[in-house]
């Protein structure tokens, strides 16, 4: 074993160059890894400290025990408490200090007339707490509002706005609200929690605007005296609250508001990321065998000897894997320190970007060092083993022939078993889509499609670089001819080092369908369902912006160049002991504004006791006209509905609709989501969305848009997603780019005296860099259209796979010029991988390659 040890160091002094491909596949991989596994500790360290910070003073809350949950929201929604309890609370033993906690939605208007915030994290608003130890957020500078108008908002928040102490702006309740600032505010020692943005007023300000009615708060925070300690503080407490009202720790609610942020947001950012540091390795996974197999057959007269002067088939498959397990280690290690410094520049980027982050030092754990290693060894080693036992098994009586070349290709096995999963992928894909909806079908279906790509490679490798390269002989002549026929000299490589690129390309192009197809949907919904001319909205998303005030419809309504203009409210309640999204409007307008397909029952009935439901949810709760239903609020009141009214379509409409007046006695912080406006006949587009755009303006200026523009902005945060999808996956291509150069590198070694006689017969410098550019052109053609292909169908797969398992009816669409983009990118990308191979290949002495052994 040692002597396998010390041929395999020796060969890699020898030949470092072969192996520097390898190596940066395995560096980028593992330090993508590693970066996404420290920056994941080192956010929920941050939010942990922050949140411990925050709430340092507060040793228990009493809040409402219950929780309405709606499908899709992982937080519920609390019932207030009395503000009465305060007192209650302040005599309890042990009891410091007590305050209500009163919070809502309240959005800045920055000095530019913009809204700060809104793009994902919170905009909350609530009153200013006196007590320093209670208060989350520290006064930085200025005072606390003192009396009606006057607010304390996040620093962070200021700054973003360009807003001063003792500027006056605009406070979303959504009801515009005419405040001024008298004081900034940190939270936890930040600017703010993350980029989340806050407005604190007086209580009597916050009552007004942020509850339904006074006396209500979201919590009461509790201190406790010296010498009692958090839980004994909430054994006190527990005795004086009433039914339906508890009290937790302040450790507790650290806990619970870093669960909310680690387990969901942190999460799903992680496991996005993790995704693509997947997807990243899987393409190096194919560059390092590709890189070994090739290595390995240039070396079969070498190996050859070695068995001839008594190396066993053991030492000889032990020195190639100790080779790989070098460049494993070396390129692991150096991509660990990679993976600290992406984290660093992660931790820099996002925020800049509008990413919630909070600041905080680097958390480098023991797994979050360990597991890229360990990953980014077992890959290479597992990505070389299959040519180190090829390489084992070489006879000594190949030591007789020339340096054997890599000519396995298109077996008939290989066409057989190809075949034989594509077919089954299909079937199982169709399956899974069409009869009987499935994504795990799906997904299977999917998988078996890469496979089958990935074993049909060399089988249709021949036939795509004749295709692709049929162009070459006109336009390029002789040069292009060989450029050819060296892409089709071994089609087991070339489709290895096409594969790589073929992945990333295919995510690439997966997850361009996908964000078409979704536009596509948004604007097939808003076709379809929505009547109006144009529409009024907050341009936020997640749980940002403030709404609407929903005295802006009504007030839309008064104009004479208006028909129609409805208002569309949210509203939680259980129904029958599950909780439910209510939409709360007035459904006349909504039926002459919606399209809501067949209508049972009546919308003009509802009253204060009616609620009208989709055909999907009256099929699922078993209700139809006439039957009733009980309905559970976060007031903790039920009352008895009947349903009045089954409705065909839900896209913007939802499943349960309810007039205001049902809605108005347990209403909370109240606001519309949209309001749709139709104009009257005879009225132009550009008179009747100015006369709205003049309404709107004395209601903090949302954004008025005709229904084109409503669909492309209602899809603008796919446009995000994508562009974020793309940074991450260039990764992944360049990574195939680098499998692509290392291949051609190592094919110019193999050609020297191929190489040496063609330019001895009269091919220039310029033709021999034209030819090995050609080549890698060609593979990286040949990679990019079966990348295509194959995302294409994922992408259907996907699609198809999401509208069996929704409500809604999702729209297909193959983007042509993003994908042609997608195309011109992989072969433009190809081009640039063969630059340095082919100028390796033109400095070649001519004498010394044909001399070359």
């Amino acid at each position: 074993m040692n002597a396998s040890v010390r041929i395999s160091v020796s060969s890699l002094r020898a030949h470092k160059r072969r192996f520097a491909g390898t190596f940066l596949a395995v560096l980028l991989g593992v330090a993508f890894l590693a970066g996404t596994l420290v920056m994941g500790d080192t956010l929920r360290a941050s939010f942990d400290t922050m949140f411990g910070n925050a709430t340092s003073g507060t040793d228990a809350v009493v809040r409402s025990a219950g929780t309405i949950t709606t499908p899709g929201e992982s937080q519920g929604v609390r019932q207030p408490v009395d503000t009465g309890l305060v007192s209650a609370v302040e005599k309890a033993p042990g009891v410091a200090a007590a305050e209500p906690d009163i919070q809502g939605v309240g959005q800045l208007v920055g000095a530019n007339g913009k809204p700060i915030g809104g793009q994902g994290p919170p905009t909350l608003a609530g009153n200013w707490i006196d007590d320093p130890k209670l208060n989350s957020y520290q006064l930085a500078e200025g005072r606390a509002p003192s009396k009606s108008g006057e607010v304390v908002v996040n620093r962070g928040a200021a700054e973003k706005g360009d807003l001063r102490i003792g500027d006056t702006t605009t406070l979303r309740t959504p009801d515009p609200v005419k405040v001024t600032i008298v004081g900034l505010a940190t939270f936890g020692g930040e600017d703010g929690m993350a980029q989340v943005t806050y407005t604190g007023m007086t209580r009597s300000d916050a009552e007004k605007y942020l509850t339904a009615k006074p006396g209500e708060a979201a919590s009461i925070l509790v201190r406790a005296g010296p010498g009692t300690g958090q839980q004994e503080l909430v054994d006190a407490l527990t005795p004086v609250l009433p039914k339906g009202v508890e009290a937790i720790t302040g450790q507790e609610l650290a806990a619970e508001n870093t669960d909310m942020i680690s387990g969901q947001f942190l999460s799903l950012f992680t496991t996005f990321l993790l995704v693509f540091s997947g997807v990243a390795l899987l393409v190096a996974t194919f560059s390092i065998h590709n890189t070994f197999a090739i290595v390995v057959a240039q070396r079969t007269r070498e190996n050859a000897l070695l068995r001839a002067l008594g190396a066993s088939r053991r030492q000889v498959t032990a020195s190639t894997l100790v080779e790989a397990s070098v460049v494993a280690v070396v390129a692991s290690a150096a991509g660990l320190a990679g993976g600290i410094g992406i984290a660093a520049g992660l931790q820099a980027l996002f925020p800049a970007i509008g990413f919630p982050f909070p600041e905080g030092d680097l958390v480098i754990s023991g797994l979050s060092m360990a597991l890229p290693l360990a990953v980014g060894i077992v890959v290479c080693l597992g990505s070389a083993l299959l040519p180190a036992v090829r390489a084992g098994r070489t006879a000594p009586l190949a030591a007789l022939r020339e340096t054997a070349v890599d000519q396995s290709g298109a077996s008939r096995t290989r066409a057989v078993v190809g075949t034989g999963l594509a077919a089954l992928s299909i079937a199982v894909t169709l399956t899974g889509v069409i009869v009987s909806p499935s994504l795990w079908l799906a997904g299977s279906g999917a998988i078996l499609a890469l496979a089958a790509f990935v074993v049909l490679g060399p089988v249709a490798s021949t036939t795509a670089v004749r295709v692709l390269g049929s162009p070459l002989d006109k336009l390029r002549g002789v040069t292009g001819g060989l450029a050819r026929r060296n892409a089709l000299r071994s089609p087991k490589r070339t489709a290895a080092t096409a594969s790589a690129l073929m992945i990333g390309v295919a995510v690439v192009s997966l997850f361009t369908v996908f964000g078409a197809s979704l536009k596509a949907t948004m604007d097939q919904t808003v076709s379809r369902s929505f009547a109006g001319d144009v529409a009024v909205s907050t341009p936020s998303f997640g749980a940002g912006g403030s709404g609407l005030s929903p005295r802006l419809a009504p007030a839309i309504a008064e104009r004479p160049e208006v028909d129609t203009a409805v208002g569309l409210g949210r509203g939680v309640a259980e129904v029958d002991g599950q909780g439910r999204a209510l939409t709360v409007t007035d459904p006349v307008a909504l039926e002459r504004t919606f399209d809501l397909g067949d209508v049972k029952g009546s919308m003009r009935d509802l009253g204060d006791d009616g609620i009208a439901i989709t055909e999907n949810e009256a099929d699922e709760q078993g209700l139809k006209t006439g039957d009733t239903a009980q309905l559970a609020f976060t007031d903790g009141k039920k009352q008895t509905f009947t349903v009045r009214a089954v409705y065909g379509q839900s896209e913007l409409a939802g499943e349960y609709v309810i007039t205001r007046d049902a809605w108005a006695p347990h209403r909370t912080q109240d606001s519309d989501t949209l309001v749709a406006v139709t104009f009257k006949d005879g009225v132009s587009a550009a008179d009747g969305k100015a006369a709205v755009e003049k309404v709107a303006t004395a209601y903090g200026n949302p954004e008025v848009q005709t229904r084109d523009e409503y669909a492309q902005s209602s899809a603008g945060g796919i446009d995000m997603m994508l562009t974020l999808v793309y940074a991450l996956l260039a990764l992944a291509v360049l990574i195939a780019l680098l499998g692509i150069a290392n291949t051609l590198t190592l094919a110019v070694h193999e050609r020297t005296r191929e190489l040496g006689l063609l330019r001895a017969v009269g091919q220039t410098r310029a033709q021999l860099r034209a030819m090995v550019r050609w080549e890698s052109v060609l593979v990286a053609a040949f990679g990019t259209v079966g990348g295509l292909a194959l995302g294409g169908f994922l992408g259907w797969v996907l699609v198809k796979a999401s509208d069996g398992a929704s409500d809604s009816a999702f729209a297909f669409a193959m983007p042509p010029f993003q994908l042609t983009v997608v195309a011109l990118v992989g072969v433009a990308a190809g081009a640039l991988a063969g630059l340095r191979p082919a100028r390796r290949a033109a400095r070649l002495d001519v004498l010394r390659a044909i001399a070359t052994e």
